[in-house]
Protein backbone atom coordinates (compact mmCIF):
# COMPACT_ATOMS: atom_id res chain seq x y z
CA UNK A 1 0.00 0.00 0.00
CA UNK A 2 1.48 3.95 -0.76
CA UNK A 3 0.80 6.37 1.31
CA UNK A 4 0.30 8.90 -1.47
CA UNK A 5 -2.93 11.65 -0.76
CA UNK A 6 -5.98 10.39 -1.65
CA UNK A 7 -7.73 12.28 -4.81
CA UNK A 8 -11.20 12.75 -5.35
CA UNK A 9 -12.69 11.39 -8.50
CA UNK A 10 -12.98 13.71 -11.48
CA UNK A 11 -16.36 14.59 -12.77
CA UNK A 12 -17.69 11.90 -10.55
CA UNK A 13 -21.39 14.19 -10.42
CA UNK A 14 -21.79 13.82 -14.32
CA UNK A 15 -23.43 10.44 -14.47
CA UNK A 16 -22.74 6.76 -15.50
CA UNK A 17 -22.31 8.18 -19.26
CA UNK A 18 -19.97 10.47 -18.08
CA UNK A 19 -16.91 10.38 -21.05
CA UNK A 20 -18.82 7.57 -22.70
CA UNK A 21 -20.04 7.57 -26.94
CA UNK A 22 -23.83 7.70 -27.35
CA UNK A 23 -26.20 8.09 -29.58
CA UNK A 24 -28.69 10.88 -28.96
CA UNK A 25 -31.83 10.38 -31.11
CA UNK A 26 -34.19 13.23 -31.75
CA UNK A 27 -37.88 13.56 -31.80
CA UNK A 28 -36.52 15.44 -35.18
CA UNK A 29 -34.69 14.59 -38.25
CA UNK A 30 -31.29 15.09 -36.33
CA UNK A 31 -29.38 12.34 -34.52
CA UNK A 32 -26.19 13.18 -32.37
CA UNK A 33 -23.18 10.64 -32.03
CA UNK A 34 -20.77 11.95 -28.96
CA UNK A 35 -18.84 11.47 -25.85
CA UNK A 36 -21.50 12.09 -23.21
CA UNK A 37 -20.69 14.78 -21.04
CA UNK A 38 -23.34 15.91 -18.82
CA UNK A 39 -26.77 16.09 -18.69
CA UNK A 40 -28.60 19.77 -17.56
CA UNK A 41 -31.81 21.18 -17.12
CA UNK A 42 -31.46 22.77 -20.48
CA UNK A 43 -30.16 19.45 -22.22
CA UNK A 44 -27.80 17.03 -22.79
CA UNK A 45 -24.16 18.24 -24.01
CA UNK A 46 -21.75 16.36 -26.32
CA UNK A 47 -18.31 16.46 -27.07
CA UNK A 48 -16.53 15.72 -30.25
CA UNK A 49 -19.83 14.73 -31.95
CA UNK A 50 -20.78 13.97 -35.35
CA UNK A 51 -24.58 14.83 -36.46
CA UNK A 52 -26.73 13.31 -39.36
CA UNK A 53 -29.68 14.34 -40.57
CA UNK A 54 -32.32 11.37 -41.52
CA UNK A 55 -32.13 10.78 -45.47
CA UNK A 56 -29.09 13.03 -45.87
CA UNK A 57 -26.90 10.98 -48.69
CA UNK A 58 -29.82 8.63 -48.79
CA UNK A 59 -28.61 7.10 -45.51
CA UNK A 60 -31.25 6.48 -42.60
CA UNK A 61 -30.60 7.51 -38.73
CA UNK A 62 -30.22 3.27 -38.57
CA UNK A 63 -27.93 3.06 -41.30
CA UNK A 64 -25.31 5.96 -39.96
CA UNK A 65 -25.62 4.63 -36.78
CA UNK A 66 -24.82 0.91 -37.54
CA UNK A 67 -21.65 2.71 -39.77
CA UNK A 68 -20.38 4.40 -36.83
CA UNK A 69 -20.45 1.25 -34.64
CA UNK A 70 -18.90 -0.45 -37.05
CA UNK A 71 -15.92 2.08 -37.78
CA UNK A 72 -16.99 4.98 -35.50
CA UNK A 73 -17.78 8.57 -36.28
CA UNK A 74 -16.34 11.12 -38.08
CA UNK A 75 -16.25 14.55 -35.54
CA UNK A 76 -17.69 17.62 -37.06
CA UNK A 77 -18.72 19.96 -33.73
CA UNK A 78 -16.78 20.15 -30.80
CA UNK A 79 -19.89 20.82 -28.59
CA UNK A 80 -23.44 20.68 -29.25
CA UNK A 81 -26.75 20.76 -26.18
CA UNK A 82 -29.27 18.67 -27.15
CA UNK A 83 -32.44 20.10 -25.72
CA UNK A 84 -34.15 17.81 -23.52
CA UNK A 85 -37.57 18.37 -25.13
CA UNK A 86 -36.06 16.85 -28.06
CA UNK A 87 -34.46 13.96 -27.23
CA UNK A 88 -36.24 10.75 -27.91
CA UNK A 89 -33.57 8.32 -26.34
CA UNK A 90 -29.95 8.12 -25.76
CA UNK A 91 -28.00 4.91 -25.48
CA UNK A 92 -24.41 3.60 -26.18
CA UNK A 93 -23.13 3.20 -29.62
CA UNK A 94 -21.36 0.00 -28.51
CA UNK A 95 -24.83 -1.38 -27.75
CA UNK A 96 -26.10 -0.32 -31.49
CA UNK A 97 -23.63 -3.15 -33.10
CA UNK A 98 -26.22 -5.47 -34.98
Amino acid sequence: MTGGAHRPVRHADKGDLHGITVVVDTTGAELYIGRFFEQRGDGIVLLDVARHRDGANGVSKEQYVQTAARYGQWKELDQVLVPLPEVRSVTRLADARA
